[in-house]
């Protein structure tokens, strides 16, 4: 499935609408943080979209099983009958449920360029558990991305970016902390997901049922824990606008053009698309909210770009030269003698 040829344009496509759907998602998050008057529970959002991406799955399984009497058997096999399997996913569910809060907590405290820029702290997150939980290693060029990557940030954070349109009381600290737990999660959510992905040749949307399964019982737990008496007495979508709905569905479509993605492109493309994400999000915070640029915000943000562009560089394969070279060796060896 990972080498289906497709044609450049489809990838065009699909790197386009991956970049817009993350740009818009945090501007408009932030939007729905800052100017609504009446604040809905983000709690709520997070799960209305397990629901959606639940769905969502089904329909990608439906078209991939082909009929629904095998749709139907797949479920029953693989996800209603299979706790132990649900069960496994739940453990990603929770910390994904945990990361999905924090991005509200962040948005509601940091501009969506700010908070775009310093999220990209998941890269060193995923790398490090990358090399911990699937024993895999890094080239030197990506240590020094990794590493290029959280001075920009540090940049950024060092004299943020005001909104000057924004009226609303911000904690810069809280949401640089809700970004710190978020990159965590993201990065252990991630490479859990993977691991348990390449334990079996179980589906990937079957995979993705099972843990939104889990992620609906788990943010149902979290809207009452949290937000239970409000929620009871002003109902499960109060203060929702379109602007609203429209962050919700961005979010459940991300989720599934991300998969498409690391199936049909490589890292250098999905590099691209996270920098082209960060300049869209950074012209609109300016547009829409009055955000002004400092200079060490524009240096810092010029550097991650950098090294999301070389992390996603493909390593030097040297075994094959190294297989030349012991051949020619033994050949130069039967010569002389």
């Amino acid at each position: 499935m990972a080498n289906e040829p497709v044609s450049v344009l489809f990838k065009l496509y699909c790197l386009t609408v991956m970049t817009l759907v993350a740009a818009a998602y945090t501007v408009a998050l932030r939007f729905t943080r800052t100017v609504s008057s009446d604040l809905y529970f983000s709690t709520t959002a997070v799960c209305l979209t397990e629901i959606i991406k639940l769905f969502l799955s089904i329909g990608m399984l439906a078209r991939e099983t082909g009929t629904f009497s095998r749709l139907k058997n797949t479920i029953l096999d693989q996800v209603i009958r299979s706790p132990k399997e649900v069960l496994k996913l739940s453990v990603p569910s929770v910390v994904y449920a945990i990361q999905n809060n924090m991005a509200f907590i962040g948005l509601s405290n940091l501009d969506a360029a700010v908070y775009q820029v310093t999220y990209q702290l998941k890269i060193p997150c995923t790398a490090l558990c990358t090399v911990l939980m699937l024993n895999r290693s890094l080239s030197r060029l990506q240590w020094f991305s990794v590493f290029m990557l959280c001075v920009g940030v540090t940049l950024v954070q060092w004299t943020p970016a005001e909104a000057t349109k924004v009226e609303v009381e911000q904690n810069p600290f809280l949401g640089f902390v809700a970004i710190a737990v978020a990159v965590i999660c993201s990065g252990f959510a991630g490479v859990y997901f993977e691991k348990v992905l390449k334990s079996s040749e179980t589906s990937l949307w079957v995979r993705n049922m099972q843990m939104y399964l889990s992620g609906i019982v788990i943010t149902l737990a979290g809207v009452f824990m949290t937000d239970g008496a409000q929620v009871i007495e002003k109902g499960f979508l109060f203060g929702y606008t379109p602007w609203v709905f429209f962050v919700v569905i961005l979010s459940s479509v991300g989720g599934l053009y991300t998969s498409i993605v690391v199936k049909y492109t490589d890292n250098i493309m999905k590099g691209f698309s996270a920098a082209a994400a960060i300049v869209l999000s950074t012209v609109a915070s300016v547009t829409l909210f009055g955000l002004r640029i400092t200079a060490t915000f524009a240096s810092g943000t010029f550097l991650v770009c950098v090294s999301i562009y070389l992390y996603g560089l493909p390593k030097q394969d040297t075994s094959k030269v190294t297989k030349v070279d012991s051949n020619s060796e033994s050949k130069q060896k039967l010569i002389n003698v």
